[in-house]
């Protein structure tokens, strides 16, 4: 499929909100921020939205990138995003959150999980704190998995099998999610220290060994039923995820 070519205008407007981030296999192209109504337990808060996009080429001209995307089927890989609230880059005090995006639980409302419970609740501490960003990350579905896998893990979930294992069973380790690439959007929107809100010690881990300055952790948990009792019991007893006295943790 040949590439079009966008004319002079587009480019005009596009180039001052697009920013060329490095990285040892290419580069991100991170689009924003774009003003973003959200409808929050039933108020409309804005919000600053960004969108970023890995590539392999390496170049601030930025129509070549573009000129590409409309045959590169875009559609059928997802990328990651950002809501920034408040004065997210020179603000003293953030809260931030690394969202694995969640097909069943953020769209589905699915009781299986707590991810939809997750999402709402960070986003309204976020708000609350007064300045934040919730990092929705889209290739990190089931723990990097994929959303098929998760379906036949779901299966395994049913006979028996908890989440380690019925990731396991299916050839894949428990945990391969990477939190690189928004690690590197964070640090090239904000360089002051972050709390995170998370009960998951590899992402304190993997902010920390990146060098960004943390001031502490939030934990979010919640939303316990029947449904996801054990899958919640799980991430603290075979994930190793952070629990304090009296809860269920989650992610």
């Amino acid at each position: 499929m040949s590439e079009l070519k966008m004319d002079s205008k587009v480019l005009s407007i596009l180039q001052d909100k697009i920013q060329l981030i490095k990285t040892g296999n290419g580069a991100i192209y991170l689009v924003g921020p774009i003003r973003l109504p959200v409808n929050l337990y039933g108020e409309t808060v804005e919000f600053q939205w960004y969108c970023w996009l890995n590539c392999d080429e390496v170049t601030e001209d930025y129509q070549r990138i573009i000129d590409k995307l409309s045959s590169s089927n875009l559609a059928e890989l997802q990328q990651s995003s950002v809501l920034a609230y408040g004065d997210f880059q020179y603000g003293e005090d953030a809260i931030i959150r690394m969202h694995s995006i969640c097909h069943t639980g953020d769209i589905f409302g699915s009781k299986r999980c707590d991810c939809g419970f997750q999402l709402k609740n960070s986003l309204k501490m976020i708000v609350e704190h007064g300045t934040g960003a919730l990092f929705y990350l889209a290739n990190h579905e089931g723990r990097g998995i994929g959303l098929f896998s998760k379906a036949m893990a779901y299966i395994l979930q049913e006979n028996g099998y908890d989440t380690v294992e019925a990731n396991e069973g299916l050839g894949f380790v428990d945990d391969s999610r990477n939190y690189d690439d928004a690690i590197s959007v964070l640090k090239a929107l904000r360089s002051k220290p972050v709390t995170l809100i998370t009960n998951n010690p590899k992402k304190l881990e993997a902010l920390r060994q990146s060098g960004m300055p943390i001031t502490g952790r939030r934990q979010l948990w919640g939303d316990i039923s029947e449904y996801n009792e054990k899958y919640l019991q799980t991430k603290v007893n075979r994930s190793g995820h952070l629990k304090e006295e009296g809860s269920c943790t989650n992610d």
